[in-house]
């Protein structure tokens, strides 16, 4: 088994997949600097030998001996990432460099968690992974679209360069139990708004898209990606299933019994139109594809927003 360091160990996804590799045997390294991380996430795991927790901010090295790192360290929703854009995309290109630096001195191979986000409002639809993207740089979003891109040239220069074993995935929506009330995602503010019964925000006409992927899928796509020999990627990690802001909410006050009202607001700043991915390769390759249904993943995420707020 490996000892495995995962960046941003403490967040959302880094959390499941603590959790997921401590389930395979293997040891875990988490660092986070619980910018938007959370020691409650992670903190069924304290007191477990094989696993271990640092306070830490990729921003700056850090010399351990490992095997494999996750590279997730990042803020990942709009509100979090736009609140400090210069320490955004420090975070994802400095983070990046000093990874790798790790990985190329250990001989460790290392995943990126990078995002749907390098297609930026696209022009192509779906989005493949030979698709370039159409991305603003100068945009309120380009802190993290636009960090995301230089550390998938980063991973792609150290392996061309230095012969670093690399992964590369691109993260589409997830969702799931552990994300953050307050962190301005459209699903866990829809959860939010019709569990307190306020009236549900819906940016635009609602008739924008998005594919929603359950996080037990996308953890499962990860390791995939991880364990897979002689494939770099990048390969496009969601689910293809797409639906409305307006078909979302619909689901949620469904599920909910919730009777919220829906309130229009204007589009925020290179909002993306459409976003579903094409995951034609990570099902050749990976052998994997999604298996939660959206109201199946819903009603597991609104049990678990149900006891928290």
């Amino acid at each position: 088994m490996s000892k495995v360091l995962v960046t941003g160990g403490a967040g959302f996804l880094g959390s499941h997949l603590c959790d997921r590799l401590l389930a395979d045997g293997h040891t875990v390294i988490c660092i986070d600097n619980l910018q938007t991380g959370s020691e409650k996430n992670i903190s069924h795991l304290a007191g477990r030998k094989d696993f271990t927790f640092i306070k830490h901010d990729v921003i700056e090295p850090i010399d351990l001996e490992v095997d494999r790192i996750f590279n997730l360290a990042c803020p990942a929703s709009p509100p979090h990432y736009q609140a400090d854009p210069v320490r955004t995309a420090k975070t994802s290109v400095f983070g990046a460099i000093n990874m790798l630096e790790l990985a190329k001195k250990n001989n460790a191979r290392i995943l990126q968690a990078s995002t749907s986000e390098v297609y930026g409002n696209p022009l192509v639809h779906p989005q493949p992974e030979n698709y370039l993207g159409n991305v603003n740089p100068d945009g309120i979003r380009s802190c993290y679209d636009e960090g995301k891109r230089m550390a998938e040239t980063l991973f792609f220069d150290y392996h061309r360069q230095y012969g670093v074993d690399i992964r590369v995935i691109r993260i589409f929506n997830t969702y799931g139990p552990r994300m953050n009330p307050e962190d301005g995602r459209v699903v866990s503010n829809f959860i939010v708004q019709a569990l307190k019964g306020e009236d549900i925000t819906i940016y635009g006409d609602g008739n924008q898209t998005r594919s929603f992927c359950y996080v037990d899928d996308l953890i499962e796509g990860m390791m995939r990606m991880m364990n897979c020999e002689g494939f770099t990627g990048p390969v496009n990690l969601g689910n293809p299933g797409e639906f409305t802001m307006l078909e979302l909410a619909e689901q949620v006050l469904e599920l909910t019994g919730s009777h919220s009202k829906l309130v229009f607001m204007p589009l925020p700043g290179d909002d993306p139109a459409k976003r579903k991915p094409v995951i034609d390769l990570a099902k050749e390759k990976l052998g994997w594809e999604p298996k939660t249904a959206l109201k199946e993943g819903l009603k597991k995420t609104i049990a678990y927003f149900e006891k928290i707020i």
